[in-house]
């Protein structure tokens, strides 16, 4: 696996020490970590991070970072699709960092734009600005509680998309792009269903794999076409598909008596 170099801080004239981090937003970014290695190679200073489903995660990064002496990271989020967080996470997530941090922290400076392709140039324009024009991470940006997020969502279905290595090698970026924007187009909402991005399902020769939940049904091979058959079918009307869906037979409850 391609590993990055640890950052070659660059000097400034004033005695301080800059580094960048280029920042994977989604899951999709996660998948396709080498071409973030590689765009961190042709910046000075540069690593990488992730916000979610992936290491290092930013927070961790950033202490890596501030160890070594850094006075100024600039943060360059990366999103390569169209399901990433919204680009103020990428303050939000700093700021609760630089909170924990406290005093001597170095000073973060998110770009003013997303980096949404492998484009060096881009990302070298995207470096600069946010270094010459960026607005500091305060600190008294919201933090990572809300009211909103206190209880459990109402969903009737929460749907398992495997995001293990075979199944990101066979497309589940697609089959994950194609499930959100499927069902934002059907007006499904989290308390219809909610999505959560895995870890490796098991039936790893049937990649990608998504299943359903509480209704226990198991698909194989979900390209995005199929993505919205299941957001149609399944979902919205409540029609499990017989096309790509997967035998489960479940054990037997073990005997929990005494022996």
């Amino acid at each position: 696996m391609r590993r990055a170099a640890a950052p070659v801080l660059t000097g400034e004239p004033n005695g301080g020490r800059t580094a960048a981090v280029l920042v994977g937003m989604s899951p999709g970014e996660a998948a396709r970590r080498g071409e973030l290695l590689r765009l961190a190679q042709d910046l000075p200073g540069a690593s990488v991070a992730f916000l979610q489903l992936a290491d290092p995660s930013l927070s961790r990064e950033l202490t890596r970072l501030a160890d070594l002496g850094a006075t100024r990271i600039a943060l360059i989020g990366v999103s390569f699709g169209r399901i990433a967080p919204a680009r103020s996470w990428l303050r939000r997530i700093a700021a609760h960092w630089l909170r924990e941090r406290g005093d001597g922290a170095p000073a973060l400076l998110p770009g003013l734009d997303l980096l949404e392709s492998a484009d060096p140039e881009r990302a070298a324009r995207i470096l600069a600005d946010a270094l010459d024009f960026g607005s500091p991470v305060t600190g008294t940006e919201a933090g990572l509680e809300s009211p909103a997020w206190e209880h459990v969502p109402r969903h009737r279905h929460q749907v398992l998309l495997c995001r293990g290595p075979r199944c990101t090698a066979k497309g589940s970026d697609a089959t994950a792009e194609a499930l959100v924007l499927g069902l934002m187009a059907c007006g499904l909402t989290d308390d219809d269903v909610l999505v959560t991005h895995t870890g490796c399902q098991f039936p790893c020769n049937h990649a990608p794999v998504v299943s359903v939940q509480p209704d226990d049904v198991w698909y194989g091979g979900v390209d995005a076409e199929t993505a919205r058959e299941i957001v149609a079918g399944h979902l919205r009307d409540g029609h499990p598909l017989t096309r790509h869906r997967l035998e489960r037979s479940p054990l037997p409850p073990r005997d929990r008596g005494e022996s």
